[in-house]
């Protein structure tokens, strides 16, 4: 898939059908991440993924969105490493492209994802349902499937109203 058609139709994807990921794709996805763009080329993301249905139903009790984990096939935990990071809006910037390739990679492979964040609030339990070290900070969990939704159009404010200036 051209990497321009990915990004204009790539889609949260929160609804996935029983079918498992093969490992393969999982390898691929988070090969993505970890290609993304880092300052200082320091690489700070750190993965656990989750494929145990009892450890998923244990991560997805940490937010309000319980049913997109538990039906997932895997869930990516994301963590920042503050062992290695240096600059707070660089290394949120580092995670932000990291989770994007990977949601990408995804989507080029014919899967379906979503980036939940909200799980933010409870980042100390799902770090420790991790076995994460300390210094590792959850940045979002990304569940991983083939989807169950019916195609979804995309729709954008225009340029016109973005761009500010051209000169």
């Amino acid at each position: 898939m051209d990497v321009l058609e990915a990004i204009r139709t790539r889609r949260s994807i929160r609804k996935y059908t029983d079918r498992d990921v093969p490992d393969e794709f999982i390898e691929k996805i988070l090969t993505a991440g970890i290609w993304a763009p880092s300052g200082k080329n320091n690489q700070p993301w750190r993965f656990a993924v989750v494929k145990d249905k009892k450890l998923k139903s244990e991560i997805a009790k940490q937010t309000i969105h319980t049913n997109i984990l538990e039906n997932a096939p895997v869930i990516i935990a994301v963590f920042l490493d503050h062992n290695v990071t240096y600059d707070v809006v660089k290394d949120a910037n580092t995670m932000g492209a990291c989770i994007q390739n990977m949601l990408l990679a995804a989507h080029a492979l014919g899967l379906g994802a979503v980036w939940i964040a909200e799980i933010r609030n409870k980042m100390d339990e799902v770090r420790k349902l991790c076995g994460a070290p300390e210094e590792y900070e959850l940045i979002a969990v990304v569940p991983i499937g083939f989807s169950r939704e019916k195609e979804k159009k995309g729709r954008r404010t225009g340029l016109e109203k973005v761009v500010f200036l051209r000169k």
